[in-house]
């Protein structure tokens, strides 16, 4: 008697997971619409709350970034002149991402910093995402990108904690009066 069953499909071995560029994009896109929303926003408050989580979010993906994903990468590719661009990007974003936080929407020079910030961010993401950037090299390597968004995403989980910052992958929730234009 032939069995009328058909064999269940296997899960790919990857299934449910992220790998870590996955993870890092997504990072980008959300402190990118961020930026987006700060460039259109009018009230001082909600400045300040999208500065406030631009500035935690980027801290925490730095962070990752060059505890994990750099040192990865550039064992897997030795490519060390995209990784040292890398790293004084970040440095650059970190003095800037200091003066955000030490001021705020009362400081004349607040928005341009912010602006600035977002132009600098914004090159940093083109030159990751590039079609020959980091994250296409890594793609190429030996790296275990599994592996790796694993160990990501327990460390951004860990240091997300360690600010009070759980729910950092939403937007700020925005309050019906954050849309007038003031």
């Amino acid at each position: 008697m032939a069995s009328t069953r058909k064999k269940a499909a296997k899960a790919p071995a990857s299934a449910g997971r992220v790998d870590a560029i996955a993870l890092l994009k997504a990072d980008h896109q959300m402190v990118r619409s961020w930026f987006d929303e700060f460039e259109t926003a009018r009230n001082s408050s909600k400045k300040q709350q999208l500065a406030s989580s631009i500035c935690a979010a980027l801290k925490v993906h730095c962070e990752i970034e060059e505890e994990i994903f750099y040192p990865a990468y550039l064992e897997a590719t030795k490519n060390e002149d995209m990784h040292h661009e890398a790293v004084i990007e970040h440095d650059g974003a970190k003095k800037l991402i200091a003066e955000i936080e030490s001021s705020g929407p009362e400081d004349e020079y607040f928005d341009a910093k912010v602006n600035v910030l977002g132009e600098m961010i914004r090159h940093h993401v083109k030159e990751e995402e590039k079609p020959d950037g980091m994250f296409a090299q890594a793609r190429k390597s030996k790296m275990d990108l599994y592996a790796l968004g694993e160990q990501l995403q327990a460390r951004k989980s860990e240091l997300e904690e360690g600010a009070g910052m759980p729910a950092m992958r939403r937007k700020p929730m925005a309050r019906p009066d954050m849309n007038l234009r003031t």
